[in-house]
């Protein structure tokens, strides 16, 4: 079963159902007047805060050097006040543009916000999502929730094995993400029903934010910014639907009942037969006969250039017949073989790793090999094992993977032999952690080990099937979401949202946050005794005293029944019997309780 953290996070800050709510009424066409309302209410700021907080860019400083410890130290109140008085005048702070480098040599342009921009950004993306999500195409996948790139793949295969389109329109881009038209994005989120001026004109400001070292843009969404995905599918999510309209969701004029009475009506005309596969600004146009792919490619060109304003790059962009040639897509190459059976011959997908990634996977072992060599710490045998264990998970969706990764390890061999060889021991199936035998059981090869950790073998992994995607899941709806996870188990609702609403304004941002963590984590009971705890009766205890370490994390809070919390605190021998006579703790629980007592400097009962 699917799990995802920040759908959970919803229900912990009582915002579901203003998010159903509104992903409700954009699938109804209803537009949107007032959201900064709801945007800068202190549930939707507080969640905001807890969605980014673990994110691993919120530890990366911006322009103004501050990250998400400055602002954890802050008391909720301030940090309310400082997001409301932000939506009240926005000026959005400088960015600072770092370079990425990539595993060819080159480097990508990211732009970082400070932290309270991205914090800002969060607020207005948490309420936009619901909202867009309604209008998007169901076949887009990238920066979209519970969809990935595998699932893109999926579809893909699907349209060669069950729709038997063997034409490919493969359009790249040129520069997405530095050339969209602020302008035209203004205009599709008021055409998607967006219409609160005030909230327009924040996101034109974030958009014309300046980028130090090199200006105020004048076009472009900056790569790094939490609301930039977003806005990247607003733009193309026109392109989505002009295509689909060109067959998939086109209304015919001859009326029928069922899929193929609708084929049938669609045959008729003379329309393109074409489906759009697409996964952020890389898509795939898939059609029935090379002609029509041909026009297609024409048609996407010209659409591209007079309605959203965006070049295609001439040599990367072509129509490929995938029964001859191979298409690449995120990282795969994709071509149909023949497959004769008894009753027919047929054309079915096949996939493998693109020259590409085998490459950049080659460099990047090769430099955890490197750091080996190196440094002999069991730190960088782990980064070792996780390189090659991350190019197994992601191309273990490529049906050749194991003729793929073996070439890689053939690649690799005398890298490994040549640079090793004085460190790594032989090892045994057994040597392996117990997750590792479980994953890589069945594979008979030589292992070794350094620092008695054993290395990973870089060919062993089997094709996993990838499976389309359930338009059912939907983070909005209660049936979507019965998909992705059960309820909040064991916790009544109502003192969840009394948790939630009775907050310590005076406390740090993350002591509340974690607080109610720690709630939801026990299942609202009692960690000593067990018993479930009321509205009232609950207190939420640091094991190590606050006083002496600021430590308000995850880790040092515990949720006790408040009479607990004072057998813990207190040093009167009579008060402490008095408390004990009314609890009647088992051994067990007095136990714990000494021990908690122990780390308060207090002695044992």
């Amino acid at each position: 079963m699917l799990k995802r953290k920040k759908l959970r996070h919803n229900e912990y800050y009582d915002m579901q159902f203003h998010l159903d709510s509104l992903y409700a009424q954009s699938a109804n066409g209803q537009n949107f007047y007032g959201l900064l309302d709801l945007m800068q209410s202190d549930e939707n700021i507080r969640l905001a805060y807890r969605n980014i907080k673990r994110n691993t860019g919120s530890k990366t400083a911006g322009y103004d050097g501050l990250t998400i410890e400055d602002i954890k130290r802050l008391s909720v109140s301030e940090v309310i006040s400082k997001i409301q008085r932000m939506f009240e005048h926005y000026t959005p702070q400088a960015v600072r543009r770092v370079f990425i480098p990539k595993a060819n040599g080159k480097t990508r342009p990211l732009g970082i916000p400070t932290i309270w921009d991205r914090l800002f950004q969060q607020c207005i993306l948490q309420v936009l999502e619901p909202i867009c999500e309604a209008r998007f195409y169901k076949h887009s996948y990238g920066f979209r929730p519970n969809r990935n790139t595998h699932h893109a793949k999926a579809r893909f295969e699907t349209l060669i094995n069950r729709a038997c389109l063997y034409h490919c329109v493969d359009v790249d881009i040129k520069g997405f993400f530095d050339n969209v038209d602020h302008a035209k994005l203004l205009k599709q989120m008021w055409s998607l029903g967006i219409r609160d001026k005030a909230l327009l004109s924040i996101i034109s400001s974030l958009l014309k934010a300046e980028i130090i070292g090199e200006g105020i843009p004048t076009k472009g969404t900056p790569q790094g910014g939490i609301l930039s995905p977003l806005l990247s599918n607003i733009v193309l999510n026109e392109l989505d639907w002009w295509v689909s309209h060109q067959w998939e969701s086109f209304e015919t004029r001859k009326p029928y009942k069922t899929y193929g009475g609708r084929y049938s009506a669609l045959r008729q005309s003379n329309l393109k037969h074409c489906y759009i596969v697409r996964y952020a600004d890389d898509f795939r146009i898939l059609c029935r006969t090379r002609s029509q792919a041909i026009k297609m490619f024409y048609a996407v060109k010209d659409f591209l250039q007079t309605r959203l304003r965006l070049e295609i790059s001439e040599e990367k962009s072509k129509v490929v017949n995938l029964k001859k040639n191979s298409s690449e897509f995120l990282g795969f190459r994709l071509k149909a073989h023949l497959k004769k059976t008894k009753k027919r011959t047929l054309y079915v997908a096949r996939s493998h790793m693109t020259k590409k990634a085998l490459r950049n996977a080659q460099i990047k072992i090769k430099q955890a090999i490197k750091a080996i060599q190196k440094h002999q710490t069991v730190k960088n045998v782990w980064c070792f094992n996780l390189a090659i264990m991350g190019i197994q998970n992601y191309y273990s969706a490529a049906s050749h993977i194991t003729i793929d990764l073996n070439e890689l390890n053939t690649r690799l061999n005398k890298a490994l032999y040549n640079r090793l060889k004085e460190m790594r021991k032989e090892a045994m199936f057994q040597d392996f952690a117990k997750s590792l035998q479980k994953r890589y059981k069945g594979y008979e090869c030589k292992l070794y080990k350094i620092k008695e950790m054993v290395l990973v073998p870089i060919h062993a992994q089997r094709c996993k099937v990838n499976l389309n995607f359930s338009q059912t899941i939907c983070n909005y709806t209660t049936a979507g979401r019965n998909k992705i996870h059960q309820n909040l188990r064991a916790i009544n609702k109502q003192t969840l949202a009394h948790v939630m609403k009775q907050f310590i304004p005076s406390r740090s941002i993350e002591y509340n946050d974690n607080r109610i963590s720690r709630f939801i984590a026990q299942y609202g009971k009692c960690a000593v005794t067990g018993i479930e705890l009321g509205l009232n009766d609950w207190h939420c205890h640091h094991k190590i005293p606050y006083h002496l370490t600021k430590d308000d994390s995850y880790g040092n809070l515990t949720i006790l029944h408040k009479s607990v919390h004072f057998l813990i605190h207190l040093r009167d021998q009579e008060k402490i019997q008095v408390l004990l006579n009314s609890l009647k703790l088992n051994e067990k629980q007095l136990t714990e309780v000494n021990k908690l007592r122990k780390q308060c400097l207090n002695g044992a009962i």
